[in-house]
Order: structure tokens, then C-alpha cells, then sequence
């Protein structure tokens, strides 16, 4: 069986400059970034006229641990446009090392739906992970040099919330002890690493529409508090400039081609469980003045990455969804009727496998919520089936009466086998979804409290009874406010692999509160994060690492990427 990546290299690619010329990009805008990638000038945007593309939002059902296929879906769906004379360009994350070296491997797409160059797109790219990361701890390296040089702005050093990033997954740095040694190591102090997919620099960077709001987005991080609890920023402290500079270049979004010659921009990654989980508001606006329709994604359930689009992303861009594509799968289906237990690393369970339609029923229930969830937006979803080898005609047809059931398009979608070709039903489908009026709106109005949009999230998309704050999120959020952050967003944090804060609790869960144990101040970003249940923003090694299978081959060829 041919590999993605044997399939990736198989790929004839166009000139970059052509798939350029498509959009109507000028050509001094496009920097060339070696073989298959370029880097868009900013220029760009005031030269390209005014929007004019639909704009279509890939989602999905709450995945399995292994993902469902919802960027094989997304990069199918841009190419099947293309195939109906209907120009797309597709707006996607950057992979992040660390689940390429973890258990999920690429985010390139899969099979015939992939972005191209694979190797490029999933090992560094242009470096604008990198300049997140040396951003992140630059930050870090000059708070802890402010309080070693006599700490003129009074910093507590007990109360510093930035923490240093890496995009590795590594548990053992977690919670570490810095500037133990000499007396010129620096002053001790516990400190975290979060993964940079998480840090609040990936965010700023996918939020921020052009430079100077990306220096103000910058300035305003929140460092630590003083002695006296009186909040200090980067820019109190002298850093948004120097931050400025190492991210500057990597807000220019990075373009690409799909296996069949469309455009993909490709940028930003911040993971949509701890973060906002869409790419970039550049890439975004740069792509609707170019295509009749441009297909983004955000990370997970609808109920992680499509509500931080509608009411984050959206709000930052000022750009409004035309139409919503939610992904789902058979054995997603099954997987969330509670009948069978699935884990990163290992075979899925036999019976998932078996014909068992009612077990498509049983979870349905999932559907339908993330259904509920897209039009509680005032969006009109349409529900793509990604199919897989060996899924049964009965399945199939019980997810399909399960959409009619709800009054929602639905198509079948070989995204991985076929290509562009493989999609055809759902282009259309989203073709004329698009075409109709919507009445989209944000979930909630940011003037209201901080807890009541907590609340709001939890009530309405969630489906929970209500939430349950901690006391040390009692605190938090009452400082928050008293520091003049209430106007701020909310970004949870929570597993994608539950509608709930519980990761083994399936299907659409009822009677139950969400609990919030701490809530972070992301001010450059801005949003607040709610911390629910037992999440990490630094994830862990698996057993059987994807790095494991990794190495070069004696010609220079990278093996074992997935």
C-alpha cells in the first residue's frame, strides 16, 4: 500500500508562481521560500480589491484519539471546488512537532488530498514555529533578567504566569525549578513549559490582522503581577519591540499547493483544546479577495474548534461564515455510543469494525449536538460522511437518515482515495449551502461578565447543567476583572475527546457540570482561559512514538513521516 508520503513525492507539482498567478497575487509579493513554498507579503491585502469569496468552515464530530480526517476532508473539499470551476484556496494550520513525533503523526492531509510539499509542511516549514518559540522565551529570558538586575517594577516573583514553551512533547518539564546554581544563575523560581501550539504567542500570531496590531497584541501580554498585585506587561517591561522582530516575518503566511495544484496557505497552530485552534486572520483575509471560496478549518468537535472560530477568530477578522462542513465518520459514530474503548497507539477494537448500524445510532446523539452547536451561530451546516475502506452500506445509510432526520445536506466523501474527485457531492452541497442566507452571530456579547460567558459555553454548546468554579478560580476571575479584563473572550481549555470535560464520557451528555479549576489571563491574545477538568498544555510521549519509525535514508530521503 502506497504511503501518504509515497503518494506526496509521487505528485507533480505546479510552479509556485502559477498557482500564485491563480489568485492574482503580484508577483513581488511572493518571496520564494525553496522548493514549493513562498511567503506573502503583507502588501498583498491593499492590493488585492475587496473580499469576495464564500467562506466555509470545516469542523466535526468529536474525533477518536487517531483524528477522523477533517484536513483530508477540508484540502478534498478545496480541490473538489476547483474541479467544479469554482476557484478555493484552503486555509490551514501548521503541523506541530510535537504530534508528528507523537502518536497522530502529519497534518498534511492524507492520501490524495494532501498539501505538498509533506515533508516541508510537517518538519519546520519557514520557521514560524521556531520564532514563536524563541518569542515565548526571549519573554521569559528578560523577565528573569529584569528580576535578577534589581527588579525596578516590583515583580513578585511567586506570581509570574508566563511560561517558556517547546515544541516537543515533553512531560518532565512540566514543572521546573529555574535559576538554581550561583548567585549569577539567576533568582530561583518555579516555572513551566507549555508546548508552543499553546503559548500565547502562537495565538497572537493567528489572531492578529497586520503588524501594528500584532506589536499591540504583543505589548499587552500580561508578564506578572507586583508585590502589590498591580498586573505588568510586555511592554512595561520594554520587550514588545524585540518580540516584534523575531515575529514579524513569520506573520507573512506561508503558501503551498494541494496534490492537485490549488492554493493552500498555510499558517499559525495553535491547538484548538488549550488555544484557539484556527489558522491564521491573515492568511484569511489575503485568501477571500483572491477565490470564489476559501475553506478553512478549526481543530476538533465543533464544540472546541468551531466555537472559538465563530466567537475568537470571527471577531478578530471581522469575516462572517457563508457555510459549515461538520465530519464524521462511522467509526467515530460507534466510537461515541460508549461500546467500545479505543487508545492512542493501539488496533482499534474489532466489534468497531463489524456491521452494527445500531451502534450508529447509539451515538448519534454527538451528530446532532454539533449540529445544534454550528446553527447556534446562525450557520447552516452540512455534514460530510468521510468514508472509510471496509465501512459497511447499512452504516452508511443510518448516518444518512440520521441527517435527514435533522434537515441537514449530507454527502459521502473518498477525500483519501479519490482526491478532489471524492468530494464532489459535498462541493456541491456546500456550493448551495453557501448560496443561502444565514443569520450568523457570536455566542455571546463581550461586555458581559466573565463567568456568565463561561456559563454561556458550558449551558448552551456544552449541554451542561452549569459550572462549577473552583475557589482559586473564584479568585482568578475576580482579579481578572478588577484588573480590566472582563471585556476579554474566552478560550477553554478541556479534552477534544469528549462534548464534556471527561474524556470517557461519550455521545451528548446530560446532567452534568463543568468544572473550572484555574483561569488565565491571555491579554495579548485576548481571551481569558478557563481551565476545565484535568488538561495539560504540555502533552506527554507515548510509548510507541511516531519518532521511533523516523530517519533518513543513505540518498537523503526522510522515512517513516506518516
Amino acid at each position: 500500500m502506497r504511503t501518504d508520503l509515497d503518494i506526496a513525492r509521487a505528485a507533480v507539482p505546479r510552479p509556485l508562481e502559477d498557482v500564485a498567478g491563480d489568485l492574482g497575487l503580484p508577483l513581488d509579493t511572493v518571496e520564494p521560500w525553496g522548493p514549493g513554498v513562498a511567503k506573502i507579503s503583507l502588501d498583498a491585502i491593499g492590493r488585492l480589491g475587496p473580499p469576495r469569496a464564500r467562506y466555509v468552515l470545516v469542523t466535526a464530530t468529536t474525533p477518536t484519539p487517531f483524528g477522523e480526517g477533517k484536513t483530508t476532508v477540508a484540502i478534498g473539499l478545496s480541490q473538489a471546488l476547483d474541479r467544479l470551476g469554482l476557484r478555493s484556496v484552503v486555509t490551514l494550520r501548521q503541523p506541530s512537532l510535537g504530534p508528528t513525533f507523537g502518536i497522530k503523526g502529519g497534518a498534511a492531509g492524507g492520501g490524495y488530498s494532501q498539501v505538498i510539499p509533506m515533508e516541508r509542511l510537517n518538519l519546520h516549514l519557514t520557521g514560524d514555529f521556531h520564532a514563536a518559540t524563541a518569542a515565548t522565551n526571549l519573554l521569559a529570558a528578560l523577565i528573569d533578567a529584569h528580576i535578577h538586575h534589581g527588579n525596578a517594577l516590583d515583580l513578585d516573583v511567586n506570581r509570574i504566569p508566563w511560561h517558556r514553551v517547546l515544541d516537543v512533547n515533553d512531560r518532565a518539564l512540566r514543572r521546573v525549578v529555574v535559576g538554581l546554581g550561583e548567585a549569577g544563575d539567576g533568582v530561583p523560581r518555579q516555572e513551566s513549559f507549555d508546548i508552543t501550539a499553546a503559548g500565547e504567542v502562537m495565538a497572537i500570531l493567528a489572531l492578529s490582522t497586520g503588524l501594528p496590531d500584532l506589536r499591540e497584541r504583543l505589548s499587552r501580554i500580561l508578564v506578572g503581577y507586583t508585590r502589590g498585585r498591580r498586573p505588568v506587561t510586555a511592554g512595561e517591561l520594554g520587550a514588545a519591540g524585540a518580540l516584534t522582530v523575531l515575529m514579524f516575518e513569520a506573520l507573512q503566511p506561508n503558501l503551498l499547493q494541494t496534490i492537485e495544484g490549488g492554493a493552500a496557505l498555510v499558517h499559525a497552530g495553535p491547538f484548538a483544546n488549550v488555544a484557539p485552534g484556527v489558522s491564521s486572520v491573515i492568511a484569511d483575509t489575503i485568501a477571500v479577495r483572491t477565490a470564489d471560496f476559501v475553506v478553512t478549518e478549526a481543530g476538533f468537535g465543533a464544540e472546541v474548534g468551531a466555537e472559538k472560530f465563530f466567537n475568537l477568530k470571527c471577531r478578530a477578522s471581522g469575516l462572517t461564515p457563508d457555510a459549515a462542513v461538520i465530519v464524521t465518520t462511522i467509526r467515530g459514530l460507534k466510537a461515541q455510543s460508549g461500546k467500545h474503548r479505543i487508545v492512542s497507539g493501539k488496533d482499534l477494537p474489532g466489534g468497531l469494525l463489524e456491521d452494527r448500524p445500531e451502534e450508529v445510532e447509539a451515538g448519534a446523539d454527538n451528530l446532532r449536538r454539533h449540529v445544534e452547536i454550528v446553527r447556534l451561530h446562525g450557520v447552516e451546516p452540512v455534514v460530510a460522511v468521510n468514508v472509510f475502506p471496509g465501512d459497511h452500506p447499512a452504516e452508511l445509510r443510518a448516518i444518512g437518515e440520521i441527517c435527514e432526520a435533522l434537515g441537514v445536506r449530507h454527502a459521502l466523501t473518498r477525500a483519501h482515495a479519490e482526491g478532489g474527485a471524492g468530494c464532489l457531492d459535498l462541493a456541491e452541497a456546500v456550493a448551495l449551502a453557501a448560496a443561502e442566507p444565514n443569520d450568523f452571530t457570536h455566542l455571546y456579547p463581550l461586555d458581559l461578565g466573565l463567568r456568565e460567558k463561561i456559563e454561556m459555553i458550558a449551558t448552551r454548546v456544552y449541554g451542561a447543567d452549569g459550572v462549577a468554579f473552583d475557589k482559586a478560580a473564584e479568585t482568578d476571575l475576580r482579579r481578572a476583572e478588577d484588573d480590566g479584563f472582563g471585556h476579554l473572550g474566552i478560550c477553554v481549555a478541556k479534552t477534544p475527546l469528549s462534548i464534556s470535560h471527561d474524556p470517557s464520557v461519550r455521545g451528548a451528555p446530560h446532567g452534568w457540570v463543568l468544572p473550572v479549576r484555574r483561569v488565565r489571563v491571555s491579554a495579548g491574545a485576548g481571551f481569558v482561559v478557563p481551565l476545565a477538568g484535568n488538561i495539560s498544555t504540555m502533552p506527554g510521549l507515548g510509548s510507541k512514538p511516531a519518532a521511533l519509525d523516523m530517519d533518513v535514508d543513505p540518498s537523503g530521503k526522510i522515512v517513516g513521516l506518516s
